[in-house]
């Protein structure tokens, strides 16, 4: 992760924020708490909210009868057996304003059966800053299908977290630096209308 100043244009650039809900950030997360995902996601959607820069909310929810879950077999299932609680896939309470652009997703990446490729080419975006929870699944599979799509992607990490350490720092330095920019919210800025 550099640690330098990016510059970003407020006409084609929109925050996109994966999975900020109440069963996903109620979770043991690392490097950092849910607590403190939230905090430091809700100073960069401020940031973007006052460059009047797009905002976009992605949560993972499936319906009561999980028809529209993935099926495949695996060894390590992620998707749970039954539908959670309503709550569970809810976006944490005032996060959502007016204008946000809400996606809701049925999987770990956010483009894959979502309507979020148009709703940000049609507002003439290029450059996605992403964050959210989990770094490696998530947020690392909406950063690919990104960089296939052709976005410039910037990953907010002080925005992310998972379930460990160790896969936190593998997705932040081995293989996200490869498609994205690493910053910290507070290295990012707008540049003037």
């Amino acid at each position: 992760m550099r640690n330098e100043k990016t510059l970003l244009n407020p006409a084609c650039s929109a925050l996109v924020m994966i999975d900020l809900q109440n069963g996903i950030l109620a979770q043991p997360l690392h490097p950092r708490s849910g607590d403190v995902v939230l905090e430091n996601a809700r100073g960069l959607i401020a940031k973007f909210r006052a460059a009047n820069a797009p905002i976009v909310l992605v949560r993972v929810f499936w319906s009561p009868d999980m028809a529209d879950a993935p099926r495949q077999p695996v060894d390590m299932p992620s998707v749970p057996p039954k539908c959670p609680p309503d709550d569970w896939g809810t976006l944490v309470d005032g996060l959502e304003q007016p204008g946000d652009i809400v996606i809701t997703k049925h999987q770990w990446g956010a483009f894959y059966g979502t309507e979020l490729d148009l709703q940000l080419r049609r507002r003439g975006i290029d450059t996605i800053v992403l964050g959210g929870v989990v770094t490696n699944f998530g947020v690392e599979s909406t950063a690919r299908a990104a960089w296939e799509h052709g976005y410039n992607i910037v990953i907010a990490e002080d925005t992310t977290a998972t379930k460990s350490i160790e896969m936190h720092q593998f997705s932040i330095t081995e293989i996200l630096p490869r498609i994205a920019r690493i910053r910290r919210s507070e290295e990012l800025e707008f540049t003037a209308p």
